[in-house]
């Protein structure tokens, strides 16, 4: 199969290039230009971050698995990390994301892979691999969710916010909410500060940088007639029906999904959970445990 082409990755400040895999390039998908990050070669492990982060969250784990056969890849979703940043916030939709993604598993034809999800790295990498079920042959599960909510939920009190007119939008955009933040999630604060929490900040510094997040708070369902509920119960169908082997990392003292863990539990009894003191970025707290999970599962797919 002809690979795609790759385009020269956008510079960085040489602080940020030195904690970045060498590896880095973009590509053009539907217009939009997705930046990617790669470590190792074999079995493809397609990690995917949420929001406010980029692929930046997964450089522990991958440097965790540096003598594995694996070949780690850490796209940056559309509108966050290094990637294009839309102007309009219509075009964060988890069925366009989930778009955005499975053009990419397309492009770089990765065949046999192993899902590493977290955050809304989880409903939009599960909705992009329900569409392409033979290309999957494992999941490893972080801190997220696998489906739509049960009725009578209620929405978190930051989602909740995220929903305030004007409020919102002068938190988000002009305070840098909530990537200025993001060590108040964590089980240990110090695993987000210095150049660490430089670096999360630094793709979306400006106003012309920092409207996805806003965006993708306001993806999370506050009803059952959300448009991110048909996406997300496709997702669920997808992995009640997997077959292959799945693992489950988890930061229970995660403030934001923390307590979704059991439910997360009771969907997929088959898969082997390993429960942490991590927050909600785990992959800075805990990579041994993830890169654990993910040599266990990439060595029980089957041939």
């Amino acid at each position: 199969m002809t690979q795609p082409d790759r385009l020269p990755a956008p510079p960085v400040p040489e602080w940020l290039d030195r904690m970045l895999p060498t590896n880095r390039y973009c590509l053009d998908i539907e217009g939009w230009k997705l930046h990617v990050m790669e470590r190792g070669q074999g079995r493809p492990v397609l990690a995917l971050h949420g929001n406010p982060s980029w692929g930046f969250l997964y450089r522990k784990v991958a440097a965790e698995l540096q003598d594995a056969p694996l070949r780690i890849i850490m796209p940056d979703l559309l509108g966050l990390g290094l990637s294009d940043k839309p102007r309009d916030p219509g075009v964060h939709t988890l069925e366009r994301h989930a778009q955005i993604i499975g053009r990419l598993i397309d492009m770089l034809a990765l065949d046999g892979l192993v899902g590493v999800v977290q955050d809304w790295g989880g409903p939009i990498g599960l909705r992009a691999l329900a569409d392409r079920p033979a290309r999957v042959a494992g999941l490893v599960i972080l801190n997220t969710v696998v489906g739509p909510p049960r009725a009578g939920f209620r929405p978190t009190a930051f989602h909740r916010f995220a929903r305030l007119p004007i409020v919102s939008d002068l938190v988000f955009r002009l305070g840098g909410f909530p990537q200025n933040a993001m060590a108040f999630t964590q089980g240990d604060r110090a695993s987000i500060r210095g150049q660490v929490a430089r670096a999360y900040r630094y793709p979306l510094r400006g106003l012309k940088n920092n409207l996805a997040p806003l965006a993708l708070a306001r993806m999370v369902p506050d009803s059952l007639s959300h448009p991110s509920i048909e996406p997300l119960r496709r997702c669920q169908e997808f992995v009640e029906r997997f077959r292959g082997p799945i693992a489950v990392v988890w930061g229970d003292r995660d403030p934001v999904l923390g307590r979704v863990r059991s439910y997360v539990e009771r969907l997929l009894p088959q898969a082997r959970v390993t429960r942490t003191q991590a927050g909600h970025f785990l992959q800075e707290e805990v990579p041994g445990p993830i890169a654990d999970a993910v040599r266990a599962v990439a060595a029980a797919v089957l041939p």
